[in-house]
């Protein structure tokens, strides 16, 4: 197969600079990048941890405002080492839970769901 890795994610956003403040102050990723896209509407903003082959978040400003209430992707995952003490911190930031308790999978994995400022959903997940 000719597909390797799973490239970025595309979050559709409505201000493109909350949004990547979020990403980066609340989240700790690292803006890699900003475009202007060609057609002169579309604003794109690549976010990530600085690892090597790592798959990246890209934020859309422009393409369609109108927004479903869980944005327009339904979640991204992000691994954690203690997803409580992420619960923990992410709370004192003012985050919103979309519920305000772990969940544990049978195979032992945690995680919790919260939303970015465009109601997207994150998950903090915790592997086994």
């Amino acid at each position: 197969m000719a597909i390797k890795r799973l490239e970025h994610v595309g979050i559709m956003v409505k201000d493109i600079q909350k949004s990547t403040s979020f990403y980066t102050d609340v989240l700790g990723l690292k803006l890699k990048g900003e475009l202007d896209h060609p057609n002169g509407k579309i604003k794109l903003a690549f976010l990530g941890f600085e690892v090597e082959g790592e798959t990246e978040i890209e934020l859309i400003e422009g393409y369609n405002d109108a927004l479903h209430a869980e944005g327009k992707v339904h979640h991204i995952a992000l691994t954690v080492d203690d997803v409580e003490a992420e619960y923990e911190r992410l709370q004192s930031m003012d985050v919103k839970f979309v519920e305000n308790e772990i969940t544990t999978l049978p195979n032992g994995a945690r995680y919790i769901f919260f939303e970015g400022p465009d109601g997207e959903r994150i998950e903090l997940f915790e592997k086994n």
